[in-house]
């Protein structure tokens, strides 16, 4: 089953257990709908990437959200964002755990060769196709500049 097939099957479900589905339901309905934005802007539909894609940016919307929030000190707003945030991940690839992206890192660092943090761009050049939608922008970001700095 296709990652779009199962989020039209899954917002049935959420239709069907009216209460305990509105959170999910609306999400599911929010990534449906930009999906087929991005479709209408590239005129094609979307391949199984390129929604994961999607997917990873909305997760990352609301992680960014999420940080406002805490900072604000609205803990409604920060246990809805996390709630969705778990709802979205159920689409995602499993995500890779610091020690995995930390290995990954290593590799590119060997592979390309780099030994300052000057030369990020050609590790993250290397790292991003490996970990992408698998691993947080942010986590590998900052392993790169440690093992870099080191």
């Amino acid at each position: 089953m296709s990652l779009k097939e199962r989020l039209n099957e899954d917002m049935k479900q959420a239709m069907k257990d009216k209460e305990t589905g509105k959170l999910r339901l609306s999400v599911i309905r929010m990534v449906r709908a930009n999906i087929k934005n991005v479709e209408i802007d590239r005129k094609k539909e979307l391949t199984e990437e390129e929604i994961l894609d999607v997917l990873a940016k909305e997760v990352k919307m609301r992680r960014d959200s999420l940080e406002e929030f805490k900072k604000g000190n609205r803990p409604d707003m920060v246990e809805t964002l996390e709630n969705e945030i778990a709802i979205l991940m159920d689409y995602l690839p499993r995500q890779m755990s610091e020690e995995e992206v930390r290995s990954v890192v290593a590799e590119a660092i060997a592979a390309t060769g780099a030994t300052s943090a000057k030369e990020m761009g050609k590790v993250m050049a290397v790292l991003m196709p490996k970990v992408k939608g698998r691993a947080d922008g942010k986590l590998v970001n900052t392993i790169v500049k440690e093992m870099l700095n080191t």
